[in-house]
């Protein structure tokens, strides 16, 4: 039942997404699209309650709680970012708006870019291990939990590798291919 609503969420995710750039865009009420958007953490507030009580009903904590916590770390750290990028998109073809700024390529700033993508990723797994280690103590049985502990390892895992990749950034800049400056100086060849 849990990956169930999940998948739910998810789906009811987009679909009020779409419904609230529509309304507000294409149907010209943004005080009603704002309120569709304004909808989609009850998504997540739904998940998180029935995942308590799947579990407070005497479910065994197993992966699809553990799911459910990365689920809302994930929204929580990263929908905010999805929307906005959305919403500037949907401006921009249904709202007259100028064309949203594309994120940085090159240098300092993509990697400051990535950084703040990853800064994301961190806010979820904080999130998403809260909300674990509240389940773990929800339950009351640290032997029966286990799983759930992994789920936490899992989510800092994940957070880790995300962070790597990110620092690639900061260690090997991509390089602007129109500023790109020669590495040395050219050979000057006198003719006789």
């Amino acid at each position: 039942m849990i990956v169930t609503l999940i998948i739910i969420c998810e789906v009811g995710f987009w679909v009020l997404l779409a419904a609230g750039l529509a309304t507000r865009y294409i149907l010209k009420k943004p005080k009603a699209g704002m309120a569709l958007l304004l909808c989609e953490p009850l998504l997540e507030v739904v998940l998180l309650v029935v995942t308590a009580i799947d579990l407070k009903n005497g479910a065994d904590p197993s992966w699809k709680h553990g799911l459910a916590a990365l689920y809302i770390g994930y929204t929580v750290g990263h929908g905010h970012r999805t929307v906005t990028w959305l919403d500037g998109h949907a401006a921009h073809r249904f709202g007259g708006a100028p064309p949203p700024v594309k994120p940085p390529r090159y240098g300092k700033a993509r990697a400051a870019h990535e950084a703040r993508i990853w800064f994301g990723t961190v806010i979820g797994a904080a999130v998403a291990s809260v909300l674990l280690l509240l389940a773990i103590w929800y339950v009351g049985d640290p032997a029966g939990s286990a799983s759930l502990e992994g789920w936490i390892f899992q989510a800092w895992k994940i957070t880790g590798i995300h962070g790597l990749i990110a620092l690639t950034y900061v260690l090997w800049p991509n390089k602007d291919p129109g500023n790109r400056e020669p590495d040395r100086e050219p050979v000057k060849v006198s003719r006789p």
